[in-house]
């Protein structure tokens, strides 16, 4: 199974998917699959991709500071979509985009589901 297929079950499946990527820990992304929803899709930006990555950097930085361990997953709610972001590999990050109806919880479960896939990939 490729990247792009494993990213497209979840980005299809999850509701109110607006995209899905694999980003670097640079913020570039690897790879990006659009989902189904209309609407503003911030994972079709690279700089966006990067301020974000440099906000998981400092999330990190956080997370061991107050002996929490690794990060595993981060939900970033905003108005207009939601970001959920897992790590899928050493300095890779996968970042899914979902409308504001969008099932969260389903979404989470997804990707934990496809995590072992996309890992087995690398």
């Amino acid at each position: 199974m490729s990247f792009e297929s494993i990213l497209q079950q979840i980005v299809g499946e999850c509701g109110g998917g607006r995209a899905i990527a694999l980003l670097g820990s640079d913020g570039i992304p690897i790879v990006t699959v659009p989902g189904p929803e209309p609407g503003p899709n911030p994972l079709m930006d690279d700089a966006a991709g990067v301020e974000l990555c440099r906000l998981l950097g400092e999330i990190r930085k956080a997370s061991d500071a107050l002996g929490g361990g690794a990060v595993d997953q981060i939900t970033i709610r905003l108005e207009s979509f939601t970001l959920t972001v897992a790590e899928a590999e050493d300095d890779v990050f996968l970042v899914l985009a979902q409308g504001p109806d969008g099932n969260l919880g389903k979404a989470r479960y997804l990707i934990q589901r496809h995590l072992l896939a996309l890992r087995e990939e690398f």
